[in-house]
């Protein structure tokens, strides 16, 4: 093989439970290699690529943060990843799965420069690419960062793969957690709501005309029980996924979960055709606004769905899926308080 000497590829990955949507069950064989290979538009894999996955095909590194000499999206001098994507298709995050790196160049329009092998805590506004166009679909790429947000700009990272992984570092030596926290305050308090947002609380002004404030509330609360604003399984989420849902569905028919949650595939986003990404979520680059979380995950919000659905707090009705009046009552009360404490 030649790669990774002296290197401890156990100890290189994550356990978690969370790691394992990144990572196939078994190595890759050769014929799976070369069917996942022509399926991801011919390119080869670097050999590094192969002997990693060999060790396990795929997951979540614990060291997930590269230096960077070039500012990007993410900071000036280091970018993050989630996961690095297994050779197989049975799990979604792998290279030919249902997130696999065709995904991304066919559906998000990233350009189609090789590989997207690895993605961010953005939830993919910016991911990493093994590049091949200086070295043909055979050769050996260079690791690049490609950024959604700026127009899909191109920064180099690494040399090649094996210089990536091993250049990995800790996430301590980017204790950003005070600055963080700063911005993360600033976001809540004065950042833009999106125009999703900006009708919902028209549309129940009758019901809470302070519903812009008591959003606000919520959201500081969320981020000083984390220090960034982000929206998991903790109390505090659920409530703003209540809270969401409720100003939603006070100009909005909601047919599905998977409606409710985005776009259906082929649809162009347009805040003339609501959802949730578009209503906290993530900003049309044309038309960006600054009260977000910059990602989100889908089973957190899953599961949100079932249990409200399962409790009878969410129940079908003529007019779709709608918040029962005693859980609406109830989650006003829970924004009141929320609001007091502030």
């Amino acid at each position: 093989m030649g790669h990774f000497e002296g290197f401890d590829t156990d100890g290189f990955w994550d356990d978690s439970a969370y790691a394992q949507k990144y990572g196939e069950e078994t190595p890759p064989t050769r014929e799976l290699i070369a069917s996942v290979e022509e399926e991801i538009g011919g390119y080869r894999l670097p050999g590094s690529y192969i002997e990693l996955m060999t060790a396990r095909n795929g997951g979540v590194p614990n060291r997930d943060h590269f230096p960077m000499t070039e500012p990007t999206s993410w900071a000036d001098d280091h970018i993050v990843i989630d996961g690095i994507k297994g050779v197989g298709r049975t799990k979604p995050q792998s290279l030919a799965g249902e997130f696999g790196s065709r995904f991304w160049i066919d559906m998000w329009e990233y350009p189609d420069i090789g590989v997207y092998f690895a993605d961010t805590p953005s939830a993919g506004h910016d991911m990493l690419a093994l590049d091949y166009r200086a070295c043909g679909r055979h050769g050996e790429p260079a690791v690049v960062h490609v950024d959604q947000e700026d127009d899909f700009a191109i920064t180099p990272v690494a040399e090649n793969f094996e210089a990536f992984v091993r250049g990995l570092v800790d996430g301590s030596v980017y204790d950003t957690s005070e600055q963080d926290l700063i911005d993360a305050l600033e976001t809540v308090r004065d950042g833009s709501f999106s125009p999703v947002l900006v009708r919902a609380f028209r549309e129940v002004a009758d019901v809470l005309p302070d519903a812009d404030r008591r959003m606000r509330a919520l959201a500081e609360a969320v981020v000083h029980d984390k220090g960034f604003f982000a929206l998991h399984a903790d109390a505090r989420s659920t409530l703003m996924y209540d809270y969401l849902f409720w100003l939603f569905t006070g100009s909005h028919r909601v047919e599905s979960f998977d409606r409710y949650l985005k776009a259906p595939a082929g649809q162009e986003s347009s805040y003339a055709v609501p959802n949730y990404e578009l209503m906290i979520a993530f900003g049309l680059v044309a038309e960006p606004y600054g009260f977000r979380t910059g990602g989100y995950a889908p089973g957190f919000l899953q599961d949100w769905w079932d249990s409200r659905v399962a409790s009878g707090r969410i129940t079908e009705t003529a007019d779709g899926y709608r918040m029962t009046d005693a859980a609406v009552a109830t989650l006003l009360d829970e924004l009141a308080a929320v609001a007091d404490d502030r």
